[in-house]
C-alpha cells in the first residue's frame, strides 16, 4: 500500500510540469487579487453593520 502510494506520487511528481503554451495569457498576481476581494468584502461588511446601526 505505502509502496503503491511512493511511486504514484513520485510518477505525478515528474509528470507535473509547467504547462509552456504559445499564445498564453497572463493573469495578474493573485496577492493583488486577494486584497482587492478584501477591501470589497470589508467595504460590504462595513455598510451591512452601518445600516444595522441606523435603525
Amino acid at each position: 500500500m505505502i509502496r503503491t502510494l511512493g511511486i504514484s506520487a513520485v510518477v505525478s511528481l515528474l509528470l507535473a510540469g509547467p504547462a509552456h503554451a504559445a499564445g498564453s495569457i497572463q493573469l495578474p498576481d493573485p496577492s493583488g487579487i486577494t486584497l482587492f476581494s478584501l477591501g470589497i468584502a470589508g467595504l460590504l461588511i462595513g455598510r451591512h453593520f452601518a445600516g444595522k446601526r441606523r435603525d
